[in-house]
């Protein structure tokens, strides 16, 4: 009996081990299949749908596989931190200041550091990306993260307000940086590097503002303008097209193919503006538009009193430099009294231009281009432009390069000056660039100083210098507006067709 009972209990025991083993290999197959699935899933993933999943900080190498990781170099960069940071607070207070001082936003009289630190914490490099563009350089990529504890304090100060100090708390910068190297020869066999920032990803630079000891609000809008100031020196010196480039190993050599230069000039007319937001409490705004591509050379137009469908129709004419890459930016500003309203903001890629084809656009102007910050989205009303875009040939890319110089010296004069504010105004009237000289054509409108251009103008200028001049009952009469050649204008952002006249509509050229 107990020898039966003993068989019994054993093909009882190896019957469930089968049976448990089989639900074993099962799961086990099941879960396969569906990580296979899943794996296959993620395979078919773009770069867009990565970005929803991660969010903006995921690491390039997620979905850019040829980034390649490099753990043992964050190890040695940490080590290296105290001693690279040291020599990069020099490095960066040296040459960002002059930058800070040359952006400064009008209504701030002086803008620099007081207090620069780069703390303890070292940078990080997600990725790199080694490729060969162009013979006889290499090209890389690095996907550069920081997060780190810096103590930056800036010296504020505004017409009849006290300096503030202005801290910049919780600091961290995404962006992917590339790094050209021109080969050479000659040891070391490297006679240039090239470095920009990629301007897809969008390069990143968040941080808080805190007045130390005092209080953000002494100066209105001092948020606004650190945070614009901030992005337009990364967008018109670092953000690709633009870029850095250092000579290196004291070996001579001829830069001029690594720098950029002029592409083409776009023909801008702003024709007018639709259902504009109101920001007065009695009467109507007093809008103005502003074009520019670089956001050190802006352009306006005239100010239509209390009307919120202004009609302008006046051209511009400005400098691209990389079709791919560059946008034109139009705002539209409220005149007032102290520090301007911004109504609203738009883009158009140029990109979306064919070359020497007219085209008409009425473009939603948005309370801002990074709509994620914003709150209120209300409609901002529309603005309706012109725009033609013609490419330089050999000899107009030439003469556009020496104008674009000549001018911005000009600039940086008219600034030391104290005739603008600071070289981030927009200056009114059209803008071109010639090949025999620079300067900007315009009109005033109100109280009364006309331009004189060759002798012809009413009111006041400026002639034995050669410098035209403009006032406005809206403006600064007397505002200097460039130096005048006779049937030519100019200006950095500018073109080389000639400006026949002064028109009525304060300087502006119709497209032709």
């Amino acid at each position: 009996m107990g020898l039966i009972s003993g068989v019994f209990m054993g093909m009882i025991f190896g019957i469930a081990l089968m049976a448990g083993w089989r639900h074993m290999m099962r799961y086990r197959s099941t879960k396969r299949i569906a990580k296979a699935a899943d794996i296959k899933i993620l395979g078919s993933l773009n770069r867009d749908d990565l970005k929803k999943i991660c969010g903006d900080n995921f690491p390039v190498w997620i979905s850019f596989p040829v980034y390649e990781q490099v753990k043992w170099l964050n190890k040695e960069l940490s080590k290296l931190w105290p001693f690279v940071a040291d020599a990069a607070e020099l490095v960066i207070k040296e040459s960002v200041e002059p930058l800070l001082e040359e952006y400064r936003p009008p209504g701030i009289t002086s803008l620099k550091f007081s207090k620069l630190s780069l703390g303890n914490v070292a940078p990080k490099i997600e990725g790199i990306r080694v490729q060969s563009l162009k013979q006889g350089q290499i090209t890389m990529d690095i996907d550069f993260r920081w997060g780190g504890d810096p103590s930056i304090i800036l010296g504020v100060e505004a017409a009849m307000v006290a300096s503030i100090p202005i801290q910049l708390k919780d600091l961290q910068v995404f962006t992917v940086i590339r790094v050209i190297f021109q080969l050479a020869e000659e040891i070391p066999c490297i006679s240039a590097v090239v470095v920009a920032l990629l301007s897809e990803p969008k390069p990143r630079i968040d941080y808080t503002l805190k007045a130390v000891g005092g209080s953000l609000t002494a100066i209105p809008g001092i948020a606004d303008m650190i945070d614009d100031t901030v992005d337009s020196i990364i967008t018109d010196m670092l953000q690709w097209p633009h870029r850095i480039v250092v000579p290196i190993g004291g070996i001579p050599v001829d830069t001029s193919e690594l720098e950029l230069k002029p592409q083409g000039k776009v023909a801008v007319t702003i024709v007018k503006a639709n259902n504009l937001k109101n920001m007065e409490m009695i009467g109507k705004s007093d809008p103005y538009a502003v074009v520019h591509i670089k956001p050190l050379f802006k352009v306006k137009t005239n100010v239509v009193d209390n009307n919120l469908n202004p009609v302008w129709n006046q051209t511009f004419e400005l400098i691209a430099e990389d079709k791919e890459t560059q946008s034109l930016i139009f705002e539209v500003f409220d005149k007032d009294i102290g520090q301007d309203k911004r109504l609203g903001i738009v883009k158009l890629p140029l990109i979306d231009l064919e070359a020497d084809t007219p085209k008409e656009a009425e473009l939603r102007l948005l309370p801002s281009l990074d709509m994620l910050k914003i709150k209120d989205k209300k409609d901002r009303g529309s603005i309706t432009v012109k725009v033609l875009y013609h490419e330089f040939n050999k000899e107009e890319q030439l003469s556009a390069l020496e104008e674009e110089k000549r001018f911005l010296e000009e600039r940086k004069k008219l600034k030391e000056a104290g005739v603008i504010g600071s070289t981030m105004d927009a200056i009114d009237g059209a803008a071109s660039l010639v090949g025999s000289g620079v300067g900007m054509v315009g009109t005033g409108i109100g109280a009364g100083a006309g331009l004189v251009t060759a002798g012809v103008g009413t009111g006041v200028g400026l002639v034995g210098s050669g410098f035209g001049a403009v006032g406005s009952g809206l403006s600064k009469a007397g505002k200097f507006m460039g130096r005048t050649i006779t049937g030519h204008s100019s200006k950095r952002s500018g073109t080389t067709t000639p400006v026949n006249s002064v028109q009525e509509n304060g300087g502006a050229k119709p497209v032709q």
